[in-house]
């Protein structure tokens, strides 16, 4: 049977300043539900992922700021960490792991990371990183990745949880489809990757074809 990872908790002190915070990122907002004074529920969803995060109030009994070694994959870590500079993240500079060499760095080791300043010099897929942390100090890695080992599927692939999760997908960019065809008054004969434009950008929270 399949198990797919879907939420990620995230322990926060202030639900609103964490909400402003990840909404920054440009992240998706699914939800934000409260059920009288006692119980709140935020959840986001990074653009591309399969998986979200959620926060709150009494949704966990962690210790805010202890979820650390949190892993966004990215495919260009230059570009990922100046969009993120962009909306206002204070991120590190990018650097690599080092292994067993010696990182000479004040602060060489990072999640388990041996650091060395700047990308891998080889630009290898699973080596270069940057990492920020939210308000409450939980912690993110931007990891590129370009290329997967053997057997793992890429993260960013539009994937979809039953045949009725598909047929729905279907039916919205059916829908949008017909709407394309009345703006522009011709039939579209590459219907196909119209609809597979659509259905990619809506599962990854980008702008949609018109």
């Amino acid at each position: 049977m399949d198990m797919k990872l879907e939420i990620l908790v995230i322990p926060v002190s202030d639900v609103d300043r964490a909400k402003q915070f990840y909404a920054k990122l440009g992240w998706r907002l699914d939800a934000d539900f409260a059920a009288g004074n006692d119980f709140r529920v935020i959840q986001f969803t990074p653009r591309g992922s399969s998986c979200s995060v959620i926060f709150g109030k009494n949704v966990t009994a962690a210790a805010s700021g202890s979820a650390q070694g949190l892993y966004l994959i990215v495919s260009d870590i230059v570009a990922a960490r100046e969009e993120l500079r962009r909306r206002g993240v204070e991120i590190s500079e990018v650097f690599h792991d080092a292994g067993d060499v010696h990182a000479g760095t004040d602060e060489p080791y990072l999640f388990g990371l041996r650091r060395v300043s700047g990308p891998d010099p080889e630009h290898r897929s699973y080596r270069s990183f940057a990492s920020f942390s939210d308000p409450d100090g939980n912690g993110w890695l931007l990891q590129e990745i370009t290329s997967r080992l053997p057997g793992r599927i890429d993260a960013a692939a539009t994937t979809f949880g039953s045949a009725s999760d598909l047929a729905s997908a279907l039916r919205r960019a059916e829908a949008a489809h017909g709407e394309h065809e009345k703006r522009t008054g011709q039939r579209d004969a590459n219907w196909p990757d119209w609809y597979a434009k659509y259905m990619v950008a809506e599962q990854a929270g980008t702008e949609l074809p018109q």
